[in-house]
């Protein structure tokens, strides 16, 4: 990339509008895993009504008439934090640090484009789980296809483990302009291990469905916490899997006040 282009990047970054909105962004997300912390709790305890994940703690959110106009807030915030993702991968001077601000750019935009299906109350008319499998299956068909989805799950429990080696060592603290806090402190640690125990499960379950060479075996985050629940002592750890995506939401708010953006 041409140091123009470079500049050109690093101005869009530094812009007010897309700052604030990288910190929309971040808050939003918080929102997310708050709801995706009580759907696990409510999966927990045997009262779910919905998949616990993304797409169902969005399609909670639009059930009801403020939640409906929060999504709009989400929306914008989820497409300003990919975009600001974005001018970083292209003003980070390390391959690895550009990689992981690309990769994040597209969970963001992701994540804006569901919860834009659930402002106008479509979905993809499978659920989470389903496309998954879809996706796994069209994976499996490929040269080398079993060992594809292999390194898929390999890599997602890479995620799982750095997630929680951050939140253990608290290197989360280094995205944060200032401490947040013995409360933030405390969330974003309890927050970054339960997600990382989730993908973890998540990434393992697509090793199985390599090794098993069944598509149906792919899970995403409603299939892992639904396997935390049928483990020896399950509903005591999703609860506590749940109080963690809860508490994750809980240090997103923090990140939103200090991040470094």
């Amino acid at each position: 990339m041409t140091h123009s282009a470079r500049s050109t990047a690093a101005e869009a970054g530094d812009h007010p509008v897309v700052e604030k909105g990288a910190r929309l962004g971040y808050a939003a997300n918080g929102v997310l895993h708050l709801v995706l912390g009580w759907l696990a709790l409510q999966l927990a305890l045997g009262s779910s009504s919905g998949e616990a994940d993304q797409s169902g703690a969005l399609a909670q959110l639009g059930s009801t008439a403020i939640g409906a106009v929060l999504l709009w807030f989400i929306v914008a915030g989820f497409v300003l934090l990919a975009l600001w993702q974005l001018t970083e991968a292209a003003v980070r001077g390390g391959a690895g640090d550009r990689v992981k601000a690309l990769a994040k750019a597209v969970v963001y935009g992701v994540l804006a484009a569901t919860a834009f299906r659930s402002v106008q109350g479509s979905g993809s008319g499978s659920s989470g789980d389903e496309q998954t499998s879809s996706m796994t299956a069209t994976l499996m068909e490929q040269p080398f296809g079993r060992v594809l989805v292999g390194l898929v799950g390999l890599g997602i429990i890479a995620v799982g483990v750095y997630h929680v080696v951050k939140g253990w060592k608290k290197k989360f603290l280094e995205d944060l302009q200032r401490h947040p806090g013995t409360w933030g402190e405390r969330a974003g640690r309890a927050g970054y291990a339960a997600k990382g125990i989730a993908l973890a499960v998540v990434g393992g379950l697509f090793g199985w469905a390599a090794v098993t060479h069944d598509p149906e075996e792919a899970q995403g985050l409603d299939g892992a916490l639904q396997t935390i629940l049928e483990a020896p002592f399950g509903q005591v750890l999703l609860v506590l899997v749940a109080l963690g995506l809860a508490a994750y939401g809980v240090y997103s708010f923090f990140r939103a006040r200090y991040g470094k953006v």
